[in-house]
Formats: structure tokens, sequence, C-alpha cells
């Protein structure tokens, strides 16, 4: 009987041979899994799936570190996909392993071009030339180095102009060296500064923002970036940015001291913003006036405050400040919309429905489909006849904003004021006969809820014209709604007989 020591024994003399066969049986396959995922990857390229391909390359290059088909391959799809970045040193890999195959020159050339490495993009185009290519490669080698001699005079006379602070003329120039340079990050990043010297702020942070994405660890371009927006008066965009120059130097002097700043002002524009949604007006109010103490130097923030502070004022129904806020604020921005609202609110407030008709004309030129502006118009028109006719407020006293209790307060008053047996003259007694039906109506109307409602859509409810046909005598002397059928003046020889409540 064999011993189980002797089979150990020859089962470990034999694993040395075990390991060799493993170790061909895996190259075998391997290699066949190489080849299997280059074959795949053509077919997902060929089909559009970029992620799929990418994947299989992504394999192919594992298996075999060698395959400069491999390299080649991915970096086809990374071009495909965007991603010049991760494509060219692909293409460096591919040019080490087969120094003669000059597609992969030519394009590594066309790519360095497009980022603005002009040396060693010559270098690459000069070599593919010097390498027996193919005739088409020829033609594009020759055309792109005319295009290298036109992109390198430009930029000698870029950075010229730009010395020479001439940046109308630089930035015409960076904008042809962009066209070929698409990728540049330097050329992009002193065309912003042409424009921040010309003053187009909008098109020096359209640069700031992609050159902060073409070159890594760009702290400078996110400070720039923020303090733009912040100039422009978007806080929120000029917070975004500071953090991500603080993402990549939480120790970076600038843009620390610029974050407070700028946080600071972004906390007390959404605090105001909460009281308002909240109508704690005043509040708000005074948020925005600390607003403009905390920074007093950009316009853009001292006028949104104007107009915020506006709004709250209206919103408030304080009125005689609003309209003077309202102008101040329309001075610097004459076609603000909301504003020309606010005021021509706060101008039907005062009763200035003129003025407030003004406003409302002026903004629907601007802004022809908007509801409100419509809506507006057609009140103020309204209360506009409504005053050239008879209006209670005025007959009380009152403002339109008036309380109940305030309106029966004046109403009291004016009605003993004016009480027919307090005048013993035919015409006084007359003449405050008619006073008296004014300030009962008045009071009648005010003090009902439904009525007041309608008058103040510019509807009166006590014209026979606003009633369309109703019977008015009816109506007043048959009692006011909710008057238990007043009557002011009773019967038999005018004997008043009113309750004031």
């Amino acid at each position: 009987m064999v011993s189980i020591g002797h089979v150990a024994h020859k089962i470990i003399n034999y694993i040395p041979y075990l390991l060799v066969l493993i170790d061909m049986r895996y190259q075998g396959v391997k290699s066949g899994s190489v080849d299997n995922h280059m074959e795949m990857g053509k077919k997902l390229l060929a089909a559009g799936q970029l992620a799929d391909a990418l994947s299989h390359f992504h394999a192919a290059v594992d298996g075999d570190p060698k395959n400069y088909l491999a390299y080649y391959r991915r970096a086809t799809v990374y071009l495909a996909m965007g991603k010049s970045k991760s494509a060219l040193p692909d293409l460096a890999k591919v040019i080490e392993l087969k120094p003669d195959f000059t597609s992969a020159r030519l394009q590594r050339g066309n790519l360095l071009l497009k980022h603005g490495k002009l040396d060693e993009a010559e270098s690459d185009f000069k070599k593919v030339l010097k390498s027996n290519p193919s005739e088409k490669e020829e033609t594009e080698a020759q055309s792109l180095l005319q295009k290298f001699d036109e992109i390198q005079r430009l930029t000698a006379e870029a950075h010229r102009n730009y010395k020479n602070k001439d940046y109308v003329t630089a930035a015409s120039q960076l904008d042809t060296i962009i066209e070929t340079c698409v990728w540049d990050a330097n050329s992009r990043e002193m065309r912003a500064e042409c424009f921040i010297q010309m003053g187009e702020m909008w098109k020096a942070a359209t640069d700031l923002k992609a050159a902060s994405k073409l070159k890594s660890d760009n702290t400078q371009a996110f400070y720039k970036l923020s303090t733009i927006y912040y100039n422009l008066g978007d806080h929120e965009l000029s917070l975004n940015e500071v953090r991500e120059c603080l993402k990549l130097d939480p120790d970076h002097k600038q843009c620390y001291s610029h974050y407070k700043q700028v946080k600071k002002l972004n906390k007390q524009i959404q605090s105001a913003e909460e009281l308002l949604k909240e109508q704690r007006y005043e509040e708000a109010v005074d948020k925005y006036e600390a607003v403009m103490k905390t920074e007093p130097n950009v316009h853009h923030f001292t006028l949104l405050a104007e107009q915020r502070i506006c709004h709250a004022l209206v919103q408030g129904q304080q009125s005689n400040r609003a309209v003077t806020v309202c102008s101040k604020a329309l001075q610097s921005e004459p076609d603000n919309v909301y504003t020309l609202k606010d005021r021509a609110e706060a101008y039907i407030q005062e009763e200035q429905y003129e003025e407030a008709i003004k406003d409302y004309e002026s903004a629907a030129k601007l802004n022809e489909n908007d509801r409100e502006i419509k809506e507006g118009l057609e009140k103020a028109r309204r209360l506009l006849k409504q005053s050239q006719k008879k209006d209670y407020y005025k007959i009380l006293g009152v403002k339109r904003t008036a309380q109940k209790k305030e309106i029966i307060k004046a109403y009291r008053k004016l009605a003993q004021q004016w009480h027919p047996d307090n005048f013993q003259d035919p015409e006084e007694k007359k003449a405050a006969e008619k006073k008296f039906i004014d300030i009962a109506q008045a009071k009648e109307v005010l003090t009902n809820p439904e009525m007041r409602e309608k008058f103040d859509h510019g509807e009166d409810p006590m014209d026979p014209e606003s009633q369309q046909g109703q019977n008015f005598h009816q109506h007043f002397y048959g009692g006011f709604p909710g008057s238990q059928g007043f009557n002011p003046f009773g019967s038999g020889n005018f004997h008043f007989k009113f309750n004031f409540n």
C-alpha cells in the first residue's frame, strides 16, 4: 500500500513543473484576452459606444503594456470623448514604443498645438516630415507647420501689444490664436486681462472659467473670476468660485480674505430675502441697509439693496418712503420692470394715480406680456376715474390702508360735526344734509368688506351706473347691507336717529 507521505512527496516534486504549465496556460489565455479586448473595443468604438470601448482598451493595455496599438486605440477613444489631456500620454507611449508611427506623432503634434505648446508641436511636425510619411501625412504636417508659424508670429505680436497697453489689438490677435489653440490656458488668461482692461467683464469671466479648467491648480483664475462676479453684483457665483480656490489652497491669502467678505454679504442678502418671504418688511429694510454698509463700493449691491428696500416698503404700506427709494433706484436703472411696478403700486397707495399709470405704461413697453402690469394698469385707470368722482376715503379723511376702527372713529367725528341739527340757516342745513349723506355712505361702504373690495377695484357700490341698472334709491334708502335698514333721515321733519357703531 502506498503511504500518504509517499504521495505527498511525489506531489511536492511535481510542483515546479505544474507552475510552469500554469504559467504557460496563463500566458496563452492572456494573449488571447488582449486580442479579444482589442477586437471588441474596435467594434464598440465603431458603434459609438465610447465608455464600453474605453473599458476594453484599458483591459488590453493592462494585459499587454507594450502593445502600442492598444495605447493608440485608447487615445482615439479619449479624443472622441473630448479628453485630450488623457489622450496625450497614450500618444506619447505609442511614439516611445514605435517611433516611426507617423500617424500618432502627427496627432500628438496637432494636440500640442491646440494646447498652445508650440515648440513641442513644431518638433513633432518636423519629425513627421523626416520619417518618410505618406503623401497625405506630409501634406497635413506641412499645413500644420504653416499654421504654427502664423500662431507663433501672432503670439509675439499679441504680447508686444499687451505690454504697450493696446488691449483691443492684443485681444483681436488672441481671438485668432485661440481659434487654433483652443485649449491654451495662457492665451485665454491674457485675453481675459485684455477684456478686464476694456471693461468687458462677462467676456473676461468666460475666458477665466475656461482657464480654470484647462490648467490644474489654477487658484489665480478662480480668485480673479470670483472678484469679477462680485463686482458684477453676482454674490452667489462669486462665492462658488472663491470656494473652488480654497479647495485647491486653503491658505490662499487673497481667496480667504475675499471669501470672508463675500460670505458675509451673501448671508445678509439671503437673510433679507427670508424676511421678505415672512412679510417682516421693516426688518428686511434694516438688513438691506446693512448690505449697503457691508459693501458700499460696489454699485450693483447698492442698487440691489435700493430695489429690494423699495419693494419691502411698498409691501409694508410705507408708500411715501417707497416712492423716494424706488425713484432713486430708477435713476440708476430706469428700465427695471420690477422697480417700475413697485413704484407704481406705491403711487397708488399715495393716491397719485396718474403717476402710477405712467409707471405701468413704461413697464408695459418693456414687458408687454406681464399679467401684473396689465392688471395694475387697469386698476390705476379705474381708481383715477373713480377719484374724479366720489372718493369715500377722502370723504372720511382716512387712508386706503385704514382699519375699521379708524374708519368708524372718523365717521363719528364727522357725523357729529355735520349733523344737520347743528345748522339753522336753510342753505347751510341743506349743504350739511348732503355732506352727512356722503359721510354715511362712506362709512357704510368702507366698513362692509364686500362693498369696500368693490370700491378698491374701481367700482362704486353706491353709484347707479356702477351697479349697472340696480335701483340706487332702494339700495341706499332701503337700507345699507349690514346696517339693519339704516336711514339717516328717519321720517318727518328730519329727526336724525342713527347709531354710531
